[in-house]
This record gives structure tokens, sequence and C-alpha cells, in this order.
């Protein structure tokens, strides 16, 4: 199947083709299709699996069929990283279409609060927006919603773990009842089938590759003590001819401290985190996906919030907290059908939590003997090291 099957408008396709887009993924082959016929969607895709083009290129066909000079649709993203990524490919998708579009989220200047409240204002097609930002320009109740047909809500489960849910209930009740629904989620816990059963008018459901990494991630772990982990990622980072590294880590001291200590081995590294400002981040983002820096250092702020192809490695230096984030994490490596690697350190206490990401993936992962000269690492015994600290940790 190829992207001439939907039957595309010319201007789309023009996109299309500039992009280098031919060949539709599952997801896509299997959504876009239900969103042309106006149907609810529950779509439970992972990251990498290509679900940002599987529901932004039905909504930019029919603007392109009936231009609007409203606001037509809202898409609702857990993260500013998230929001931008959607609208730089939005804006990629609509360059030819008759489409307009804003990304609006927190963390922005007085400015940019401005040009946000004219395209709300003014009627741009496309609105993809922050929770909280949106609810500021809502309050304030220049914002107009009667033309809205599309409601999208994407990575539907990291919202509701961030604490969204009373946000989201909250702008629902600004959008007309009558409109099409479209909810993405990588994880299809209770949680989101209950907000499903409340936003969604009988959906068509998908579900593409529940809770398992890409089947091209080769994964791998060591088992260490914390006292062992940096002269490891040094030793794995040491000479690797690859285009783009992300390192993992639970805090953002820890990525401070991994930045400092790579820099000075003269890597090239960046790191994010929370304490940056956004056009620092931005700039940290924009020079790793034009492969200016080679290796970043990131909180799980990033798990879910970029789109980066080719790249190889991405290391765990810390057990994600939560057994489904692990799927995020690896699933930055082995898009669109790539292959990579994905590598986890494991630490004593962390041992239980990682035997739980085996039993969500249904698979166990390859415990990796440490290199020579690092000393012994400790026992894998998931059962016997329940978040017990040992004497050289």
């Amino acid at each position: 199947m190829t992207f001439n099957d939907f039957h595309f408008e010319k201007d789309l396709m023009e996109g299309l083709d500039s992009m280098g887009f031919s060949k539709p993924t599952p997801i896509q082959e299997q959504a876009i299709p239900v969103i042309m016929n106006n149907r609810d969607i529950i779509a439970c895709a992972q990251t990498g699996t290509g679900k940002t083009a599987a529901y932004l290129l039905p909504i930019i066909n029919k603007l392109s069929k009936k231009p609007s000079d409203f606001v037509n649709t809202l898409i609702i993203a857990p993260t500013r990283e998230l929001a931008i990524q959607i609208d730089e490919a939005l804006q990629g998708f609509a360059y030819f279409a008759p489409v307009s579009c804003i990304a609006i989220y927190g963390g922005n200047d007085g400015f940019s609060f401005e040009q946000e409240k004219k395209a709300l204002t003014q009627g741009a097609n496309i609105i993809v927006a922050t929770p909280g930002r949106l609810i500021s320009h809502l309050n304030m109740g220049y914002v107009k919603m009667q033309h809205l047909e599309h409601l999208i809500l994407d990575e539907a489960d990291r919202m509701l773990d961030m604490g969204f849910s009373l946000d989201i209930n909250k702008i629902i009740g600004f959008l007309p009842k009558q409109r099409q629904t479209l909810l993405f989620s990588a994880t299809m816990p209770p949680k989101i089938r209950t907000l499903a059963k409340h936003i969604l008018v009988s959906p068509e459901q998908i579900n593409i590759s529940l809770s398992k990494p890409a089947e091209g991630v080769l994964q791998g772990a060591y088992v260490v003590y914390n006292s062992q982990k940096q002269e490891l990622l040094k030793g794995l980072l040491k000479g690797k001819d690859l285009a783009s590294i992300i390192v993992f880590s639970s805090t953002k001291d820890n990525v401070k401290q991994l930045e400092r200590e790579l820099l000075k081995l003269k890597f090239n590294v960046s790191a994010i985190h929370s304490d940056l400002e956004q056009e620092k981040r931005n700039e940290v983002l924009r020079d790793f996906k034009n492969r200016k820096i080679q290796t970043l250092v990131a909180t799980d702020i990033l798990s879910r919030g970029i789109d980066v192809d080719s790249i190889g490695l991405v290391v765990n230096y810390d057990v994600p907290g939560d057994a489904e984030d692990y799927i995020h994490r690896v699933g930055r490596t082995a898009r669109a059908e790539s292959t990579g690697i994905a590598l986890t350190f494991i630490n004593p206490e962390d041992q239980r939590k990682f035997k739980k990401i085996e039993e969500l993936i249904g698979s166990e992962v390859k415990k990796l003997p440490l290199p020579e000269g690092m000393g012994p690492g400790p026992e894998y015994n998931p059962e016997k090291n329940e978040g017990k600290p040992r004497k050289r940790y």
C-alpha cells in the first residue's frame, strides 16, 4: 500500500513527496481511513510507529478540501517538547496546503503569549497545545471554539500520569459536543478506558504493538553497582561511530553531572532537563536533530518528546521508575523500521523494577558481562534485592 491509495488532495501529496513519504506504517494504514470516515478512534500505538502522521494527514486533507477561517482542530499533548514536535511535523506535511497552525505551550515570554492569543482569536486552523497553557487562554474568555470539528489527545496515558485529568475535562467543557475525537495512547491502562468512555462516541479501536519495544531494538542490560556506572558509560561511548546517542537518567542532578564528566573527556555531548530555559532546550534539540551534537543526556522529559531518525544507541543510566516508561525510552531507537541498541544499567535496588519491565514486555533482557578491569558487579537476584541498598552502592 502507498499513500496514493488514500486519494489525498494534490497539495497534501506534494508535501508528502517533498518529505520522502511513500508507504504508510501499520497505524497509518489502519487509522487514516477511519478518521477520513469521521469515526472516533481509540488507538494504542507505541512511540516510533508513525501515529503523528496517522492523525495529521486526514485532518490536513479535510482542510485542503474545505479551507476554514476558524479553529478547526485542537491537539493536546502532555509536554512542550511533544507539542513542538507535532507542530514541526504539521508544518512539513501542510507546506503546500491552505492550513494554518500554531503550537501553544508554557515557558515562553509575553510576546509569545500575544502571538498565541492572536492565533486563537483570528482562527488558526490547527492548535497544538499543552493543557496548562491552553487553559490560561481559555480562562480569559476570548478563545472561540464553536467551529471546532476535531479533538485529538496524543500520549493520553502520559497526560493522565502527569495529573492532567481535571485539565482535560475542563478543556473539553469549552468544546462543541458534536465533534470527532481521536485518542492516541502508547499503553491502555483502565484509566484510559474510563476517559475514552467519557469523551468518545462508538469509537473504532486500533491496537499496534501494545507494550512491546520495536522489533529492531537489540536490548541488553548490565548489572552494576552505582559506583561502576560512570566508568561503564564512558567505555560504551568511547569511539562509537553513531550519529546520535541518548543517555537517560532519572534525575536532573545526575544529568548535569554526567554532562560535566563527559565534556571533560571531550565527548560531543549536551544535556537537557527541566532547569533549562525553553529557548535553550529548543536549541539543544535542534542541534541534536541536525547531528551537531552526538550524545544527549536527558531526564524522562525527552522519552516521549523527540523525533529523531537513526538514533543508534539508547542508554538507560537508571532503570525507569515506571515499567511502561522503558517502552518509551527504548522507543527512541529503531524508529520507522530501522535498528538500534538499548542498554540498561541495573543496580541492586532496581533489580525488582527491571523484573517488572521484563514481565511487561514478555521477554527476558540479556544480562551482559562487564568489561574487563571493572571488577565484578552485584548478583542479579530480583527476589532478594527488593529495594535494599548494598554496601558498595
